[in-house]
């Protein structure tokens, strides 16, 4: 596997991890003891960390800060300027980190523009959260959420794309012919 790629206007700090493929570009900086997978890109201006771990795949688009926290599963998609948080009350003049609350996005899951994930929720495996949404509870697996607060309007397939069910409860994904129905509230994946 090739080494990473970081640009010139860009800090990485000691004790980092950085799998091989993985493009860091400008402006941006990753803070000491945190773990970045293979083959990931970071848009310029980024921060990570301290102490963060994100998998393989994961693409970061511009403008987009991973605190302490937060747990990023493998080929997660952060859209542009999104945001994160890390504590429910925040004041200037209290010190809050032991209170941090953690985050975790599974696997697959997309997080559009500008959305905002309050701290304290897991957002499910393949979930799309759209653009500008507040995610202030968890979020299924293949959920499609949307709004402020962000609500579920439907579900997605493994390739994102939203699923219409037919009378017998079975949804097609047209990207891979992929078979899917609910159950109990639940999205499984047939085939």
């Amino acid at each position: 596997m090739p080494a990473y790629t970081v640009h010139e206007s860009s800090i990485i700090d000691n004790n980092v991890t950085i799998g091989g493929g993985t493009k860091i570009w400008h402006f941006s900086h990753i803070l000491f003891g945190s773990t970045i997978g293979d083959n990931c890109s970071f848009g310029q201006n980024c921060v990570v960390g301290p102490n963060v771990n994100v998998g393989s795949g994961v693409k970061v688009q511009n403008n987009v800060s991973i605190y302490e926290g937060v747990t990023i599963e493998d080929d997660v998609f952060l859209g542009p300027s999104m945001v994160f948080t890390n504590v429910i009350n925040p004041r200037s003049f209290i010190v809050r980190k032991e209170e941090f609350a953690p985050t975790l996005l599974k696997r697959g899951c997309s997080i559009g523009a500008n959305a905002t994930i309050v701290c304290g929720v897991t957002v499910g495996e393949y979930a799309l959260i759209g653009s500008g949404a507040v995610v202030n509870r968890d979020v299924k697996p293949y959920a499609l959420v949307v709004g402020v607060p962000a609500r579920q309007i439907g579900w997605v397939s493994y390739a994102g794309n939203t699923l219409v069910f037919d009378r017998n409860g079975i949804a097609v994904d047209s990207f891979d012919h992929s078979r899917y129905a609910l159950k109990d509230n639940v999205l499984e994946r047939l085939s």
